[in-house]
């Protein structure tokens, strides 16, 4: 049985005032019946990790670099993030794949330095909205998680968020049959490749999660909880998400 999984981008938001918010999340949930995770960045990584050591929330990170050290200015290793108390890291997010360029290969490449770092790595994938129109979908998420997947992709070391690009920030979501097939072909194309165990590697949805939506999004086939962006900023709105995650 695949443990649920309410995940927290928090992105380029907060400062040292929004801990606030991870210790009510942390007095309104200090036992769900989910996994809880927030990645919020990387200055506010060492001091949610240090707030958050004994607790039923995870912290972990945005990004990381395929290298473990060296001239890279303004870039962290996956090394250094563990260090800071980091668990996870997200990858291959479609806001870096559209703003900073990054291609599959460089998504792969991170991700075998976040498991080697000791880190899972949270894979994104996922269309934009002229490849849904264009019938691609699962051509283009095939494709994305063969080429950013290394070999070696486990329950213990990997999660994979599917973000249609096309409903992160913008309040549109997909019907919950195209959320059910994007997720079916995702398991299906997993197992295809890492074989029997990859029914144990979890998958969320990420695209304008809230909990209005949530309970919903939960219930459809294939989906083992959420990768949240604007709703995990406040700890009422999370707590609802991961209300209806464990009750799904």
């Amino acid at each position: 049985m695949r443990r649920k999984l309410a995940a927290g981008n928090w992105k380029m938001n907060g400062t040292t005032a929004s801990l606030s918010e991870i210790e009510k999340l942390l007095e309104t949930h200090p036992d769900p019946a989910c996994d809880m995770l927030i990645c919020p960045p990387a200055t506010l990584i060492s001091q949610m990790a240090w707030r958050c050591r004994t607790k039923a929330l995870k912290i972990g990170a945005q990004d990381c670099h395929w290298n473990a050290s060296g001239a890279h200015t303004g870039d962290i290793s996956a090394s250094m993030l563990a260090d800071a108390g980091a668990m996870h890291v997200i990858l291959g997010h479609s806001e870096r794949r559209t703003d900073h360029g990054e291609t599959d290969a460089m998504v792969a490449a991170k991700t075998g330095a976040a498991w080697a770092a000791g880190l899972v790595a949270v894979v994104c994938v996922g269309e934009t909205e002229r490849q849904r129109d264009l019938g691609a979908t699962l051509a283009v998420v095939g494709a994305q998680i063969d080429s950013s997947l290394p070999d070696g992709a486990t329950a213990e070391n990997t999660v994979v968020a599917y973000e249609p690009v096309w409903a992160i920030g913008t309040g549109r979501t997909p019907t919950l049959a195209e959320i059910a097939e994007v997720h079916d072909f995702i398991r299906a194309t997993l197992v295809g490749r890492f074989g029997e165990a990859a029914y144990g590697i979890r998958l969320l949805y990420g695209g304008s999660v809230k909990p209005s939506n949530a309970a919903e999004i939960f219930k459809t086939s294939n989906v083992d909880g959420a990768l949240v962006g604007g709703a995990s900023l406040k700890a009422a709105d999370f707590g609802a998400i991961v209300d209806a995650l464990a009750a799904a």
